[in-house]
């Protein structure tokens, strides 16, 4: 690492309240008007000093309407001066300092808010969402089958579209180093954020996006999941095809979703736009978009349950080289 890229990044932490701000970070994702909460500052005050951290590489920060979120930077492919930040931080967090313990106890209370308000979300809404997990097999039992099929190999980046309460984040937590989930819905991007929070997983992020147009580059995922998505959207090919395009030579798409059914009624009360997949309908969907679809697993209701629904879990695996993905498609 060059003298000055160092000089700069420890100018920027050599300030009180950008250090806070650090300090802050380190315990997890914040808005601007969160931070600026705690501190106890004026936003353009809080925006300066981020903007120095930014700068700085110290900080990402990404925008999600109104909101600006930041999160400390991934800083990996610079090992001493990542590490060097770190240790700061690590210390600070275990410091018996009086402003550091005040911050603290604001960002406690600042997550318990932004839980609150992902509950009485979630609370109007449970109803309807308890009827349609009433319509299949237990939720338990599908995420086993799809953590069972996805096996145990840890990998770097773990990309789940259309994330909803942020669950495949939570269950694969243990699977990947760091992961995204997107979502369009602002609602369920607070809940998942709280779910995320409530769980301590802080190498996840929940990220406001169209799963048709994603802001990662090409090649970048090794894993990318579709989780009880695609019914809802009138192009579901469309999606299968970003997926691809994230994916890693060799990288695997998750796709679970309900196999055909004659339940018209999701259409009126749930939007759901499709009543299912077939098999050949997926595999073509893969095919041509240059993955192979590898393994199906059907999971079934009792016979006797004509009304509830078939969960299919499809694993699928980009090609070996880009080069090959390309002459697929």
């Amino acid at each position: 690492m060059a003298l000055d890229a160092a000089l700069n990044i420890f100018r920027a932490i050599g300030e009180e309240t950008r250090l806070r701000i650090m300090a802050l970070l380190h315990r997890g994702e914040l808005t601007v008007s969160e931070i600026t909460a705690i501190l106890g500052q004026s936003q353009p005050r809080v925006s300066r000093h981020l903007k120095i951290l930014a700068d700085a590489g110290l900080v990402e920060r990404h925008r999600e309407g109104a909101w600006m979120f930041y999160r400390l930077a991934d800083r990996s492919g610079d090992q001493a001066a990542a590490q060097a930040v770190i240790d700061v931080m690590d210390e600070l967090a275990e410091a018996d300092d009086r402003i550091l313990t005040r911050d603290g106890d604001r960002f406690l209370q600042a997550r318990e808010a932004r839980a609150a308000l992902a509950a009485s979300y979630f609370e109007e809404n449970a109803k309807e969402w308890g009827r349609l997990r009433s319509l299949h097999l237990p939720e338990k039992d599908i995420e086993s089958r799809i953590i069972e099929l996805a096996g145990e190999k840890t990998v770097d980046l773990f990309v789940d579209l259309g994330t909803g309460t942020g669950r495949m984040l939570e269950i694969f937590a243990d699977l990947y180093k760091s992961a995204i989930g997107y979502d369009l819905s602002h609602e369920m991007l607070a809940i998942a954020r709280a779910n995320l929070d409530q769980a301590g997983i802080t190498h996840a992020q929940a990220r406001h996006g169209d799963l048709f147009a994603l802001p990662l580059e090409s090649q970048s995922a090794d894993i990318v999941c579709l989780h009880h998505v695609l019914h809802y959207l009138a192009e579901p090919r469309l999606a299968v095809v970003e997926a691809a395009r994230l994916l890693k030579p060799q990288g695997r798409l998750v796709v679970s979703d309900f196999a055909p059914h004659e339940l018209e009624f999701l259409r009126e009360e749930h939007a759901h736009r499709r009543l299912g997949f077939s098999d050949d309908e997926v595999r073509e969907w893969c095919g041509a978009a240059g993955l192979k679809l590898v393994q199906t697993e059907t999971m079934s209701p009792a016979a006797s349950d004509k009304q509830k629904l078939t969960v299919k879990i499809w694993m699928c695996s980009a090609a070996k080289t880009a080069q090959q993905s390309r002459q697929a498609a």
